[in-house]
């Protein structure tokens, strides 16, 4: 299984971005996979209980597509990696260097389902002003932001993040319990989770992940402390060989 250490050394920002979140016609299940994922996160976030003032993103990596719903109805993001490089990359386009990712594309696909595609710009306004810190994390510790002491959140939404991070479902039922130390009582998880998936390569990269069946997740879930109120398989149907997993599961549940 793929180790930290070896994303730490290894993992591209720039290579994984570009394979997977340009919406160009090349990689055409990507383009299909990131809208469904889009729109998953767009219908959750559009739940009258997703609402509140901080939200921690667990495991952002290099990406804010995961926050282009939530940041209308929060006002304080924390995002929270492991790498080094994810981070570098992700307060890149935060400080809207030169040179940082265009996100453009996909900033239009969401203002679109939201009912007015012009307000991309508004929109990469409003969530870089904010996301407030970016910090490291690590899910398999207890408090997986130490030696930082954050305050419990209303919402913390993670995103792809922990089947590749886990090596085994005990290791992801403890991950899941860390995690919701981070999320206040009555808050809420909001959940990306691909499923049946074993690998997802890009560039020269192949990086494993944790096969997961929907009943894991949701039991590994509601073991944390969490009652699921929202849970939806949406199948994948992957055309090359980046990727194994036969779905993604959008799932909602309040501590």
């Amino acid at each position: 299984f793929t180790e930290a250490e070896f994303y730490q050394q290894n993992f591209d920002p720039r290579a994984y971005l570009e394979e997977y979140y340009s919406l160009s016609d090349s990689c055409e299940w990507a383009v299909v996979f990131l809208k469904q994922n889009l729109r998953n996160l767009h219908k959750m976030f559009s739940l009258d209980e997703l609402r509140g003032d901080t939200l921690i993103d667990v495991g952002c990596g290099p990406t804010i597509y995961q926050l282009l719903s939530a940041c209308e109805h929060f006002q304080e993001i924390t995002a929270l990696d492991y790498t080094d490089r994810n981070r570098q990359e992700l307060e890149k386009w935060l400080r809207n260097e030169a040179g940082a990712f265009d996100w453009v594309p996909v900033v239009k696909y969401v203002c679109e389902l939201e009912g007015d595609r012009e307000k991309w710009a508004e929109k990469q306004e409003k969530l870089r002003k904010k996301v407030k810190r970016v910090l490291k994390c690590d899910v398999t510790k207890a408090n997986p932001v130490a030696p930082v002491a954050l305050p419990p959140a209303d919402c913390i939404v993670t995103t792809l993040c922990l089947e590749g991070a886990c090596k085994d479902l005990p290791t992801f039922r403890s991950a899941l319990r860390n995690i919701a130390g981070l999320v206040k009582q009555g808050g809420h998880l909001v959940m990306l989770t691909v499923l049946q998936e074993t690998y997802y390569a890009f560039g020269s990269q192949v990086f494993s992940c944790l096969y997961l069946e929907k009943h894991e997740v949701e039991e590994a879930v509601q073991a944390a402390g969490f009652e699921v109120t929202f849970s939806e398989v949406q199948p994948t149907t992957v055309s090359d060989d980046c990727t194994n997993c036969s779905g993604v599961l959008s799932l909602v549940a309040r501590r």
